[in-house]
């Protein structure tokens, strides 16, 4: 397994697991529009994002055969609590379908948590979706706690 940032060929990839958490679809039928682009643009250029794969490690990514097992982005947010360190987002943390239960997810938090704590990190947080209940289990086995209650405001564009 190869644990590294994610390329550019690699964003239909992610972007099928991110669009459906309960079947394997097929990167080369997902479309990668402009928002996209530019989303994966941004983290690309943002020293303080970093979008991650997990592959199989068959091969590079810009020749035939590997597969992308699981993702996740990691934000460094810098702050003024727990003495001016800095804390990790994890977000769109997901895991191929077909692959679940052997224990890829805990090996990509694994990784995820050593990469924030070189990076100086003093947290590791996330959020996860209250339907996601079988994921919120998985956190919990890691040892993340439920610690705050989350909220949102959808922005209207």
């Amino acid at each position: 397994m190869i644990f590294r940032e994610a390329t550019r060929q690699d964003l239909p990839a992610v972007l099928a697991l991110l669009a459906d958490e309960d079947t394997v679809l097929d990167p080369a039928s997902i479309v990668v529009g402009e928002a996209h682009e530019r989303a994966f643009a941004a983290i690309e250029a943002d020293p303080r994002n970093e979008m991650l794969v997990l592959t199989d490690g068959a091969s590079r990514a810009s020749e035939a055969g590997e597969v992308v097992l699981g993702c996740l982005q990691l934000t460094y947010i810098p702050g003024l609590g727990r003495h001016g360190q800095e804390r990790a987002l994890v977000e769109a943390v997901r895991i191929r379908a077909d692959r679940r239960g052997s224990g890829l997810g805990a090996e990509l938090m694994r990784l995820a948590t050593e990469r924030a704590r070189a990076h100086g990190c003093g947290l590791v947080q996330l959020t996860s979706n209250k339907r996601r209940t079988a994921a919120h289990r998985f956190y919990e086995r890691l040892g993340f706690a439920r610690s705050h209650e989350g909220f949102k405001l959808h922005l209207e564009s």
